[in-house]
């Protein structure tokens, strides 16, 4: 490897809106990011359940065309 045209590769610490850190190594002094695992609604197990199949009836009554039945 050449010397001195490779950036610094630093010890940091990610920090999440709600508070959590995370050490990590990375070439950019520091990071703040919006929401993580321990925060994310998939995770944490508050994710709201879309009714899909509702969609998919609404959707086929909205848009059927006549005679289409079935298809």
């Amino acid at each position: 490897m050449k010397e001195g045209i490779h950036p610094k590769y630093n010890s940091i610490v990610i920090t999440c809106a709600c508070g959590m850190t995370y050490p990590t190594k990375s070439t950019k002094p520091s990071y703040s990011i919006e929401i993580c695992s321990a925060c994310h609604p998939f995770y944490t197990g508050k994710q709201k359940l879309i009714d899909s199949a509702g969609r998919v009836e609404k959707f086929r009554k909205k848009y059927a065309r006549p005679g289409a039945e079935g298809a």
